[in-house]
């Protein structure tokens, strides 16, 4: 009889493999298909004849069927949407056509769908029974070895149960290991019982051996295999077909399996150094995705205020794009994930654009409005003949189509030319119909730069009575009419300074004489008047104080006054003019009082 740890080893190291299998399915589940697709129909085709058959297809195929439809469906939107910019359609208005193909390829894999979910269930249902069946076989197995005898009656029965074991394929996956190692201790035990019939015993020694001899020269040759995962699938199956062998002498046990664990360790390394190959690419292909996660996330949209800001933008998102497209696989439980990122972005980015293309298309019809109105107002002044009205009118309308903005490309050229051609029309009838007065403008521009000439020679004379001959120019000054526009201010500063300088020379002259006569007269004046010169003095310097009172109260008033508009500068330049005044005549007051003094001390 087979003592316990010889038993305990050779079913540890059987199920070892198994579970070394297990962790990577997921990973060769994962590999692609080696079926190629060049187009959309195929895709469809594929998915309705896998539908059709009833099977539950390769989850794998399913998979890449279903990333190959939409990779071909988003290429055929992207240049349908390209040719229709091209053909100068607004980009807003893109509407994509519906996809033929989609309902037939939703229809397909919702079909594959239930088909697997059938199949499924069914498999499932499969797996209890087999289950039941096995720990009913275990049962009567264990019974069988019990005692020597009953194993020596029973060994038809025996093997009758080995073959049914056999049959009876798949169980639950969390009853299948304890479920084997049970199988193989209660088959060991049974044998080790058998003290009769030991040529039958021998005979099926013999034939086990010859079983698990052929699988491990089978696991030995896998090692040549190119194909790494083909190699693991086989060797899964020499597992599987080495548990529903029995066992053999007692004393080759050890080394036959010894033999089948060193072959299956080799293929087992090669698979998990083949994965391990896959992980790291699949790393590396994240830490790319990432990166362009990075890139997408680090694109600012505050600032772009213009369509062509907005492409140029735009042109990066899909250089982006290609690049991911040439990335492959990252790791299966973040692939997902950064897809998602990924393409979190790029939508935020192409709904932001659409947000913004929606308000350019309101704020373009706005101003198409406000320019269409521009332009009916201008057409309708555009045979006006009151030319003063109407030019002023029309140049606040240009002013007023400058400060609009944009209006959409299609409705620009003509609109424009409409509103210009209103606008000359006006403006060239304006220009023909008074030409005659430009030229009687030109003429009094004339005759008035040659009144200020006259009136410079009249300010370098320094003797003789010139006032009132600067009165007669002056005089034919006002007689004349308009000048043209622009010239206007130009030749009124320059004739009101010169009569300033003329009229303040003047001034100066005559304050002067008049200095001289009330010296020459003041003694004459206090004896016809009866006064005396400390009377006069005293109402000079009472007349002093008020005038410089009165000064005062201009230069407060000044102080609250503003030149923000026409009229407010005016009131100021009159406002200065007689604090000029004033303090012209203070200066001669109090030369006046200064005389007086003069003749008081003398007298004295």
């Amino acid at each position: 009889m087979m003592d316990s740890l010889e038993t305990t080893n050779e079913t540890t190291a059987i199920e070892q493999p198994s579970e070394i299998g297990t962790e990577n399915m997921q990973q060769v589940e994962n590999e692609s298909p080696a079926r190629e697709y060049s187009s959309k129909q195929q895709v469809v085709e594929r998915a309705k004849a896998i539908a059709e058959s009833g099977d539950k297809g390769d989850r794998q195929e399913l998979d890449l069927l279903k990333s190959l439809f939409y990779k071909f469906h988003n290429i055929e939107l992207q240049e349908a949407h390209k040719e229709y910019i091209e053909a100068g359609g607004d980009p807003e208005q893109f509407v994509p056509q519906i996809d033929p193909l989609e309902p037939e390829f939703r229809a397909a894999m919702q079909t594959i769908r239930e088909h697997r979910a059938t199949i499924q269930e069914e498999q499932e249902r499969i797996k209890a029974q087999n289950l039941k069946r096995k720990l009913e076989i275990l049962e009567r197995i264990q019974q069988m070895a019990s005692t020597p005898e009953e194993a020596n009656q029973t060994f038809e029965e025996f093997k009758a149960l080995q073959a049914e074991w056999k049959e009876l394929k798949a169980v639950p996956a969390e009853k299948a290991t304890e479920l084997w190692k049970n199988y193989q201790l209660y088959v060991e035990k049974f044998y080790d019982l058998l003290k009769l019939g030991h040529e039958l015993r021998d005979y099926d020694f013999r034939k086990n051996l010859e079983v698990k001899t052929r699988l491990c020269e089978q696991a030995e040759a896998l090692a040549e295999e190119t194909d790494v995962i083909q190699a693991f699938n086989q060797l899964q199956s020499l597992h599987q077909e080495w548990k529903e062998t029995g066992p053999v002498a007692k004393e080759l046990r050890e080394e036959i399996w010894t033999r089948f664990k060193n072959a299956s360790t080799v293929i087992n390394k090669r698979h998990q150094e083949h994965f391990e190959a896959i992980k790291a690419t699949e790393e590396e292909n994240l830490r790319q995705k990432t990166s362009l996660c990075e890139r997408l996330e680090a694109i600012c949209t505050d600032t772009l205020k213009t369509f062509a800001d907005w492409d140029t933008v735009t042109k990066q998102i899909i250089d982006l794009q290609t690049e991911w497209k040439k990335i492959g696989f990252a790791p299966q439980k973040m692939n997902t994930a950064i897809f998602e990122r990924f393409r979190k972005g790029c939508d935020a980015f192409f709904g932001q654009k659409a947000q913004f293309f929606q308000n350019m298309k309101e704020e373009l019809n706005s101003n198409l409005a406000k320019k269409k109105e521009l332009v009916e107002k201008a057409e309708a002044l555009m045979d006006s003949t009151d030319w003063k009205t109407t030019g002023d009118t029309l140049v606040k309308l240009q002013k007023q189509w400058k400060e609009i903005g944009a209006v959409p490309r299609k409705y620009s050229d003509a609109l424009w030319k409409r509103f210009v051609g209103a606008c000359d029309h006006f403006f060239e009838a304006k220009q023909a119909a008074t030409a005659d007065v430009r030229n009687e403008e030109k003429a009094n521009m004339q005759s008035k730069q040659s009144i200020i000439e006259q009136l410079q020679a009249l300010a370098e004379q320094e003797e003789g009575n010139i006032i009132q001959k600067v009165k007669e120019l002056q005089q034919q000054w006002n007689e004349i009419g308009h000048v043209p526009f622009r010239e206007k201010d130009r030749l009124y500063k320059e004739y009101r300074a010169i009569c300033d300088r003329i009229y303040d020379a003047f001034g100066a002259s005559q304050a002067k004489k008049r200095l001289n006569n009330f010296r020459t007269n003041i003694a004459q004046k206090m004896e016809k008047e009866g006064g005396s010169l400390a009377q006069e003095k005293q109402r000079m310097m009472r007349a002093y104080e008020r005038m410089r009172d009165e000064i005062k109260t201009y230069e407060n008033n000044l102080c609250f006054l503003t030149t923000s508009s026409k009229k407010g500068n005016t009131l100021v330049e009159t406002m200065r003019k007689k604090m000029d005044k004033l303090r012209d005549e203070l200066n001669l007051l109090a030369e006046k009082i200064k005389a007086v003094d003069e003749q008081i001390n003398a007298g004295e």
